[in-house]
């Protein structure tokens, strides 16, 4: 008797970061979002490095979250403006990410922000994917992804135009409109931070930015802050230093100015030295004797 193979066609395996497209073709909507991104990832890299002291975290900044595979593949991808993902390793197999692929690793980012040079209406639609009868499909909007898919534990939409900031937490699969504390700020509570908003200048540019603070209110400062501040006290301890030696050598100076006058009323060297502070040595010094 003789066996039959059937041979069987297995679909090919899930494309991972390096096969899929790492960018859409669109252009960054304002000048403002870099620099945006770069505060956040600045100033909280030391609360990271404190959480994951293995290294172990990934942050993307207007880079692709990939959820399903579509043709064309980036038409299966939403990529928010800055995104933090704790617990993945910053490298794959040594190569840096171009993309996160939750088929691939899993893991839901944090916490995702959406800077919207527009009124929010995009980065706020619910609209859940369908595909109609005759295979029509629905594009779903990005709050649905994130909240349903994705799947990320914390949602901020930033809306440039009128510095107005709006953050979710998702509670039972469904995200919760957040209420700010009394400082205006949202309690991130996995991190024990609060963000919240900023004016001042960043990059040669005063407008409203999305800034950490730590729980008591404290600003977490880029390096270059910390270093500004750093060089500031120096600076002041130098000035003060200078001031002490100034004032203590115009009190010294006063001092033996008295001598004269005090050796004139009859007393001793040695009774001069004791009133002054000053040693015999001096006294017979500034007196001429």
């Amino acid at each position: 008797m003789t066996e039959t193979k059937i041979k069987i066609d297995l679909p090919p395996p899930f494309p991972d970061h390096t096969q899929l497209p790492d960018e859409d073709g669109t252009f960054v909507k304002n000048f403002q979002e870099h620099p945006q991104s770069i505060l956040l990832t600045d100033s909280i890299g030391p609360i990271l490095q404190q959480r994951h002291p293995d290294g172990n975290y990934a942050i993307g900044q207007d880079s692709g979250i990939y959820w399903r595979e579509t043709e064309p593949p980036e038409k299966g991808a939403e990529a928010p403006d800055w995104f933090y993902v704790p617990d993945v390793p910053p490298l794959l197999n040594g190569q840096f990410r171009r993309s996160y692929c939750l088929w691939r690793e899993y893991m839901a980012p944090l916490i995702a922000l959406e800077f919207a040079s527009g009124d929010g209406t995009e980065e706020l639609d619910k609209t859940p994917l369908s595909v109609s009868q005759d295979g029509e499909t629905t594009k779903a909007g990005k709050f649905w992804v994130y909240e349903r898919i994705v799947k990320i534990s914390y949602y901020g939409v930033y809306i440039v135009t009128t510095g107005n900031l709006q953050m979710y937490h998702l509670v039972d699969d469904s995200y919760q409109q957040m209420s700010p504390n009394e400082r205006g700020h949202y309690f991130i509570r996995p991190l024990g931070i609060e963000l919240g908003i900023w004016q001042g200048s960043y990059q040669n540019q005063t407008l409203s930015w999305l800034r950490w603070w730590d729980s008591e209110g404290n600003l977490l400062l880029t390096g270059a802050e910390g270093k500004e501040i750093e060089k500031a006290r120096g600076d002041r301890f130098a000035e003060l230093a200078q001031q002490e030696r100034q004032r203590a050598e115009q009190e010294r100076q006063a001092r033996r100015n008295a001598i004269p006058q005090l050796l004139a009323t009859g007393m001793s060297v040695e009774q001069v030295a004791q009133i002054l502070s000053l040693t015999v040595e001096e006294v017979r010094e500034f007196s001429g004797g």
